[in-house]
């Protein structure tokens, strides 16, 4: 079957490669198409968004990707895009909604939910009395609001906060209340027509081996009829086609016969084969 990553990070924000070279590695991968979803700016200083002034080259150089690769591997332009960013995203093939980040009040810079084991855990305590399940009911609030976002095309890496847990336990997410946190926000998002991606990151950094949404969200998602669509969220050249293979497997087993690939027409869905 034809496969695409629509998650793909450069050197424009925080991975490791140009575009020209994951547009390589992509067509080196038997990919049949490519998209670049570079960071959104944020509010503060930080070491992984692009800055403002970066957006204008970022679209330079994946269009010129998309010009040295043409006929043989199709160039998507995106973004992805963080729920704590202006709401200003224009000149996008695509956009992509995440929450890397859990609020905890005006005035207080919001920790990060993916940066380390030893963060989480700090905000845990310091922000939430401890309690894991009190922090995941604000983390799905993040997405509960993303839902509102009509730009918005695809929803990142829904449980992104369990990143860490198959080597640390830090969320139960089998819990009742840790579900029907996860399941609200994504029936709003369904309302609002939002694909999922099933996504491989964790995989290629070690940290998990199996993808986001874990496999009791994505029989959530089967039985409201999800669209879905796998990516990898690539930051290096090497992890961008990552556990494809295994994820259609995964997505075969719980009852999904297709996926969704962007096209010069938009999304469409292509059979899990």
């Amino acid at each position: 079957m034809t496969r695409q990553n629509l998650h793909t990070h450069t050197v424009f924000c925080d991975g490791k490669n140009t575009p020209l070279e994951m547009a390589r590695a992509a067509l080196d991968a038997g990919l049949s198409s490519l998209g670049f979803s570079g960071h959104s700016p944020l509010p503060w200083d930080n070491d992984w968004g692009m800055t403002p002034e970066k957006v204008p080259a970022y679209k330079r150089a994946v269009a010129a990707a998309r010009e040295q690769f043409a006929g043989r591997l199709e160039v998507y332009c995106g973004i992805e895009w963080d729920s704590l960013s202006a709401p200003e995203v224009e000149g996008f093939d695509f956009v992509i909604g995440s929450v890397h980040h859990v609020s905890v009040g005006s005035g207080v810079e919001p920790p990060a939910v993916d940066d380390s084991p030893e963060i989480t855990r700090a905000a845990l305590g310091r922000y939430f009395g401890g309690d894991p399940l009190r922090m995941a009911e604000a983390y799905f609030t993040g997405y509960r609001d993303l839902a509102a976002r009509d730009f918005v095309d695809v929803v990142g890496h829904f449980d992104l906060l369990t990143k860490f847990d198959e080597k640390e336990g830090i969320f139960p997410g089998d819990h009742p209340r840790f579900l029907e946190a996860a399941v609200a926000a994504m029936e709003l998002l369904l309302r609002k027509d939002k694909l999922f991606e099933v996504n491989t990151g964790a995989i290629s950094r070690g940290w998990r081996t199996s993808p986001y949404p874990s496999r009791r969200l994505l029989e959530e998602l089967r039985r409201r009829n999800a669209r879905v669509l796998i990516s990898s969220d690539a930051h290096s050249a090497d992890a961008v086609a990552c556990a494809f293979p295994e994820t259609e497997e995964l997505l075969r087993s719980v009852g999904f016969r297709e996926i969704w690939h962007l096209g010069p027409g938009g999304f469409a869905p292509v059979p899990l084969d």
